[in-house]
């Protein structure tokens, strides 16, 4: 695949990329390399704390972070194997930079530990508790094409039903304009 990172961009929901599972990369190459750079710089740019591949339009199992308090480094999840901490589920808000606007209370598990491919191709495992797991949990999740969407409760589902039918909305505004005044969409 012939990526140009430059032209990547976040990808809103409902964008069927979002949906897909995720497959693995072969290697970590220059172009991989160059769209997780471009990735880790559009989660700046959106003040995020992950951006998975999905969601700037790529159908790869690739997502960096930057936790801040939690974990302040830049780091790069290239083919990320996740194992959950059994026991006591933690409920915490989340948003999502595919979701504007919309937070939920997501439950999952205090910890969590992660085998992955770094930016040079190396193989490390890391243990968070925390915030940091619930980042890599939440990143994880695109990967399988699972969304906060669903994962809310009844009621977030009902307090977050408007900006749920205003992201539909819009994308149907896209889908239905004739393609000379589409332009590039991420």
């Amino acid at each position: 695949m012939n990526v140009d990172p430059s032209r990547l961009s976040i990808v809103s929901y409902p964008a069927p990329v979002l949906k897909q599972k995720a497959r693995p990369l072969e290697a970590v190459d220059d172009e991989v390399r160059a769209v997780a750079l471009r990735m880790i710089e559009l989660m700046h740019d959106a003040e995020g704390v992950g951006l998975a591949g999905p969601q700037v339009g790529l159908p790869w199992r690739l997502f960096v972070t930057n936790g801040r308090d939690a974990d302040p480094e830049d780091r790069v999840y290239v083919n990320p194997r996740l194992e959950l901490e059994r026991g006591d589920l933690e409920s915490g808000e989340e948003g999502c930079l595919s979701l504007p606007g919309i937070t939920v209370q997501v439950r999952r598990p205090l910890a969590a530990t992660i085998t992955a491919l770094d930016i040079d191709g190396r193989t490390f495992t890391r243990s968070a508790e925390g915030m940091l797991a619930r980042i890599w949990q939440h990143e994880y999740d695109h990967l399988d094409g699972v969304l906060i969407l669903d994962r809310m409760s009844p009621m977030d589902r009902l307090a977050n039903r408007k900006p749920i039918k205003e992201l539909e909305a819009a994308a149907r505004l896209v889908d239905d304009a004739p393609m000379s005044t589409r332009g590039l969409r991420g």
